[in-house]
């Protein structure tokens, strides 16, 4: 016999646990065992009033804020009706059944203000760390660097050149606008105007690294370790390679000073394989640089490359492949110590001139003064353990196809560096718990059994 639901709703007393109604299996289960944000309140204790009426909860603006990173769900509006629709969203963040959900712009308020003030976002992406290190997924041994692009909330159509703004003239100042100007005070030395500037979201970069039509982005630039694929430490910066390339140290020294971890190598890509990079991480750093060498100095013409010259340490100077020296010149010493210059008297007779200077006079080669350190790299090139750190690479690209597809972070919703910070904090602090389940939650138990 077909049965037919009531659809009464009237009973006025109910025996109701939230707890009962979020399955075992839940991804939010998972992500409350790992998550200690105990010292939260103590934390921003400083930036709060002894006075006045008690404020909304830092800990419950918090996990609604992971919910929504961890879900893709990138509106704050839509973040606040799925609070308050969803049971595990509100069990997880200790929300009652008829507790009321936070209002979406008390999120802007604490960001624009406490939060930003007090580094809170950084505090919790630290606390999530140190629990990773805690349970043993950050190994240390091996770290790999690599940035990806992400756009900037700016529309495209709407920038004007670098040099034609005026920005005295500009009527109303806004927040990411004031944040670029302070920027550029603080700045030491001038730096270059860029090619286009958004009127909305200045320190955004105008750039076309992906292909296809260009627009404003961001980088964010993550250091992972290799072990588990935990997320160390990430950093924004406008989507430009220097950026990318400084922010490396940037975020090594911070790792270093805050966690004691030094990685034993480096991996990346070839935008890391700059001299003074390597240069860095060798002589300074002692970090064995898993990183393909940036080198121009090859030719694809058929003529003589650098690796055809040997160097000669001892004396300071290059032998060609017909036994020739190439020396400093005594009278550019001074302003170019690194440049080598073969004699005029052995470069015209010579019977290899065309195949190694045809185009010359003399054959002249640039030497880096990091050259020991790039040495050093394309040793490592040839062995084993760079093979492998190759393929170990992969686990950042994983990550940033994740935070894109999964995550939804393909375009930024809040604006200047500072906004983009707040967003690849978030994100990254979301990743690792979310890796933290992935390793360490106890599988579920299985459904028993009920036969047809």
């Amino acid at each position: 016999m077909m049965g037919h639901h009531s659809g009464n709703q009237n009973r006025l007393f109910y025996s109701f646990h939230l707890d009962d109604h979020v399955p075992p299996n839940h991804l939010l289960r998972g992500i409350d065992r790992f998550l200690d944000l105990s010292d939260l309140r103590q934390h921003l204790s400083p930036y709060y009033s002894h006075t006045g009426r008690p404020s909304i909860d830092p800990e419950l603006l918090i996990r609604m804020l992971i919910v929504g990173y961890c879900f893709g769900i990138r509106s704050e509006r839509r973040l606040c009706e799925e609070a308050h629709l969803n049971l595990a969203y509100r069990w997880f963040c200790r929300l009652g059944l008829e507790d009321p959900v936070p209002d979406h712009s008390s999120f802007s308020k604490n960001r624009h203000g406490r939060f930003r003030d007090s580094d809170t976002l950084r505090f919790v992406f630290e606390r999530v760390l140190d629990r990773c290190l805690r349970e043993g997924l950050v190994g240390g041994e091996g770290f790999a660097i690599d940035a990806s692009v992400v756009k900037a909330d700016a529309n495209r159509q709407r920038g004007l050149p670098g040099n034609d703004i005026d920005w005295s003239r500009v009527s109303a100042i806004s927040r990411p606008v004031r944040e670029y100007l302070a920027a550029l005070d603080e700045a030491d030395g001038e730096k270059k105007v860029p090619k286009n500037i958004s009127l909305t979201d200045p320190a955004a970069q105008w750039t076309a690294a992906p292909g296809g039509p260009a627009f404003y982005a961001y980088s964010t630039n993550y250091l992972v370790d290799t072990h588990a694929g935990i997320v160390v430490d990430v950093e924004a910066t406008p989507a430009y390679r220097s950026d990318e390339v400084n922010a490396t140290k940037t975020m090594i020294d911070r790792v270093e000073h805050r966690l004691g971890k030094k990685p034993q190598r480096l991996i990346g890509d070839t935008a890391y394989g700059t001299a003074a990079l390597l240069g860095w991480m060798v002589d300074e750093k002692k970090i064995e640089p898993h990183v393909p060498v940036w080198d121009k100095s090859e030719r694809s013409d058929g003529t003589f490359g650098r690796s055809s010259f040997i160097f000669d340490a001892e004396h300071n100077r290059y032998v060609c492949p017909a036994g020739k020296f190439l020396k400093t010149a005594w009278r550019s010493r001074k302003k170019d110590p690194f440049r080598y210059r073969a004699s005029l008297y052995d470069c015209q007779p010579c019977a290899l001139k065309a195949r190694c200077s045809p185009n010359m006079a003399i054959r002249k080669i640039d030497r880096s003064p990091h050259e020991s350190a790039r040495d050093v790299a394309r040793a490592l090139a040839k062995t084993e353990a760079y093979q492998q750190s190759r393929k170990d690479r992969k686990k950042v690209e994983m990550l940033f196809a994740h935070l894109k597809r999964i995550l939804k972070l393909d375009r930024l919703r809040l604006r200047g560096l500072s906004g983009a910070q707040d967003e690849f904090l978030l994100a990254a602090t979301a990743q690792n718990l979310r890796r933290m389940v992935k390793w360490l939650a106890p599988p579920a138990p299985e459904p028993p059994w009920i036969p047809a």
